[in-house]
C-alpha cells in the first residue's frame, strides 16, 4: 500500500512537470538536452521532464520606456530627450537563441540610437520635424533587431527638455515674430484703407457737392458724440461752388 502511494505521488509530480499550459499569446521554445527542437503552443503541451526544457515567450506588444538621454544637437544645444518604443516578438526561437536578454538589448540599442539620431539634427528640426525623426528611429531599430526575431512597430519621442536659457531665447523669438506679423498686418490694413480712400477721392472729385455733404455729415457725427463746442477748419474750396453761383447770378441780373 505504501508503495502504491509512493508511486502515485511520483507520477503526480512527473505529470505536473510534464504538462504545461500556454495562453493564446504565449509560445514555448523547447530545448532537448541543450539542443533547440522548436516551439510549441498555445494550449496544452507535454515535455519530457529532465530531458526537455521550455522557455516561455510572450508574443504581445511590449511598451518600452527609454529614459531621458543627454544629447548635444548639431547646432551645439544641450537637451534631454526621452522616447517610447512599441515592439513585439515575431520569432520566439531567435529571441531566445540569438540574444541573451532581448528586453535589455532592445532598450540599450534604443538609447544609443536615440542619442545618435537626435545628435545629427538641429534643434529647430527636432522640434518641427519630430515625425521624421520617429520614422528614422523606427527604421534603424527594426533593422537592427530583426536578427533577434523582434519587430519594432513604432517609436515616439515623448518629451524634449530644453535649458532655461534656450526657453527664454525661444520665447523672445516667438514674441518678436508675433510683433512682426502684427506690424505687417497693420501696414497691410493701412495700405488697403489708403487704396479705398484714393478710390473714393477719384469718385468724389467730379462732384464738389458730394464733398460738402460728406463734410456736413462729419459735423453731425461730431455733434452727436460730444456735447461741446467744436472748432472745425473749413477749406475755402468748399465755398467755391456757391461763389460761382452767386457770380453767375449777378451776371444774369445785369
Amino acid at each position: 500500500m505504501t508503495t502504491l502511494i509512493f508511486i502515485g505521488i511520483f507520477l503526480f509530480f512527473i505529470l505536473s512537470a510534464a504538462i504545461k499550459i500556454l495562453k493564446e499569446y504565449e509560445r514555448g521554445v523547447i530545448f532537448r538536452l541543450g539542443r533547440l527542437v522548436g516551439e510549441r503552443g498555445p494550449g496544452l503541451i507535454l515535455i519530457i521532464p529532465g530531458i526537455e526544457k521550455m522557455v516561455r515567450m510572450s508574443l504581445r506588444t511590449v511598451v518600452l520606456d527609454v529614459p531621458p538621454q543627454d544629447v548635444i544637437t548639431k547646432d551645439n544645444v544641450s537637451i534631454k530627450v526621452n522616447a517610447v518604443i512599441y515592439f513585439r516578438v515575431m520569432a520566439p526561437q531567435d529571441a531566445v537563441v540569438q540574444v541573451e536578454d532581448f528586453l535589455y538589448a532592445t532598450g540599450q540599442l534604443a538609447q544609443t540610437t536615440l542619442r545618435s539620431i537626435v545628435g545629427q539634427a538641429e534643434l529647430d528640426e527636432i522640434l518641427a520635424a519630430r515625425e521624421k525623426i520617429n520614422q528614422q528611429l523606427q527604421s534603424i531599430l527594426d533593422k537592427a533587431t530583426d536578427a533577434w526575431g523582434i519587430k519594432v512597430s513604432m517609436v515616439e519621442i515623448k518629451h524634449i527638455d530644453l535649458p532655461q536659457e534656450m526657453q527664454r531665447a525661444m520665447a523672445k523669438q516667438a514674441e518678436a515674430e508675433r510683433e512682426r506679423r502684427a506690424k505687417v498686418i497693420n501696414a497691410e490694413g493701412e495700405y488697403q484703407a489708403a487704396q479705398r480712400l484714393k478710390d473714393a477721392a477719384v469718385i468724389i472729385q467730379p462732384y464738389p457737392v458730394a464733398l460738402q455733404l460728406r463734410f456736413l455729415q462729419t459735423l453731425r457725427e461730431v455733434a452727436a458724440e460730444n456735447n461741446s463746442t467744436t472748432l472745425f477748419p473749413v477749406p475755402v474750396d468748399l465755398f467755391e461752388p456757391f461763389l460761382k453761383k452767386i457770380v453767375s447770378g449777378k451776371g444774369k441780373g445785369k
